[in-house]
């Protein structure tokens, strides 16, 4: 017994914090968080990164020695016989048989110059490392911003859906009054039928904004690497008291994508140099540590020693017909064309900061305007209310006055929506997402 007592403790346990967690408040840094670990998009950055890195290690390996050894075997049933007679001397047999012989060992090569082409490919190697930092960083910013969109969207249906329910609310109270009227004689048929219709379309609104609210959450779960069953509860809705503050800056340098351009342009001043170094000297030297045995003549050994020697080579272009001369003016051409679509791309983030500066400006007084609009409009709708309850409104205005009512707040939680996403997208454009 009390083993099946303990057994079922357990369970409720289990069940109680397994309830727990899936109710677990999600906010948007933890979305951001999730995102950043499930993400694809991070995962192939990351990827190319360590790619750009161990080829940069590859290339460094160049200023060393390359160190190979080698062996050969030679298999052959080629023999020469031959005798030879000389004047005085009598004649001599002759035999030379190849067979068994073999040789190994060990060389190592350095290039001494080699016009800069190590040094501009390694430098090479280092700005690809540098751009891949970039990327990913860019990778990283774009999944946030995503991620942001996809939260701030889920928490306007969740507020809209809140808007469609107190809307129906309010119309079913009418509705329940004006049939309590008209069962006294006190109102007509025609005026319960004008709230049924109103009822019928705040049930509609409703449906839409479960749907809303449902797709929104599956989308968040998709951003951010969940299955998209998984229920998601937010902190808390939109309130009055909703504020942003943010500095005003101009400076767009910060950005990953304005780095990535100061990159791509050093990246071609190195390719200058690295065609260049195709048509100026190279000098290397090779040593070698080998030995060799075989070689039989009249089944003696002729060789059956090591040696070692040193090999410096030198090769010096000296015409090819302007070939080299047109490729490094093609590779300046190339760079040259980089620094014009460097300088394009930098207006267009300053143009891009500006709007964004001015869109966040434009949504903290589109927030204080229509939490206006919602205040007026919800006193509009107690008086028309209280006119109606004395007969002194119709029944038109005070429907009315709850359709501006709910409109008003809808404009109000979209207007919120609007500042927090501008917000963000202020942020990316002045380069102060951060992971």
């Amino acid at each position: 017994m009390k083993l099946k007592h303990i057994m079922w403790c357990g369970l409720i346990c289990t069940l109680t914090f397994g309830d727990i967690k899936a109710q677990e408040v999600m906010t948007l840094e933890k979305c951001r968080e999730l995102a950043l670990k499930n993400n694809n998009s991070i995962a192939i950055a990351e990827r190319n990164k360590a790619k750009a890195e161990y080829t940069q290690k590859s290339y460094l390996a160049n200023f060393f020695p390359k160190i190979s050894a080698s062996g050969n075997y030679l298999y052959t049933q080629a023999e020469m016989n031959k005798s030879l007679s000389v004047s005085y001397l009598p004649e001599m047999d002759l035999s030379l048989k190849l067979n068994g012989t073999w040789m190994a060992g060990l060389q190592a090569r350095q290039p001494i110059f080699s016009g800069g082409k190590i040094a501009s490919g390694y430098r090479i190697s280092q700005i690809g490392n540098e751009i891949s930092r970039l990327n990913q960083h860019l990778t990283q910013t774009d999944v946030i911003v995503k991620t942001d969109e996809a939260y701030w969207m889920y928490v306007q249906t969740n507020a809209l859906l809140e808007v469609a329910l107190s809307y129906q609310k309010v119309v079913n109270e009418l509705l329940r009054n004006v049939q309590n009227a008209q069962e006294v004689g006190l109102k007509h048929t025609n005026d319960v039928l004008k709230v049924k219709v109103k009822l019928n379309e705040a049930e509609l609104q409703v449906r839409q904004a479960e749907n809303g609210v449902n797709l929104s959450r599956k989308n968040l779960c998709h951003i951010i690497g969940l299955p998209l069953t998984t229920s998601i509860t937010l902190p808390k809705p939109f309130n009055d008291s909703f504020s942003i503050h943010f500095e005003h800056t101009e400076d767009y340098t910060k950005r990953p994508e304005y780095a990535i351009l100061e990159q791509q342009v050093k990246l071609k001043e190195q390719q200058i140099k690295l065609t260049r170094s195709d048509f100026l000297p190279q000098i290397g030297i090779m040593a070698n540590y080998g030995y060799i045995n075989g070689l039989k003549m009249n089944d003696s050994k002729l060789l059956d020693n090591a040696s070692f020697s040193v090999i410096a080579s030198v090769s010096v272009p000296i015409f090819q017909w302007g070939e080299g001369r047109n490729k490094v003016r093609a590779a300046k051409t190339e760079r040259d064309i980089m620094q014009l679509q460097r300088n394009d791309m930098m207006e267009m983030m300053e143009l891009e900061l500006s709007q964004a500066l001015d869109k966040c400006n434009e949504s903290m007084l589109e927030v204080e305007l229509t939490s206006r609009s919602l205040q007026q409009a919800e006193e509009n709708m107690r008086v028309s209310k209280d006119r109606y309850d004395v007969g002194m409104e119709t029944l038109a205005n005070y429907l009315e006055s709850q359709t501006v009512w709910q409109q008003a707040w809808m404009e109000h939680i979209n207007a919120q929506t609007r500042q927090q996403l501008n917000l963000t997208y202020y942020k990316k454009a002045v380069g102060l997402i951060r992971d």
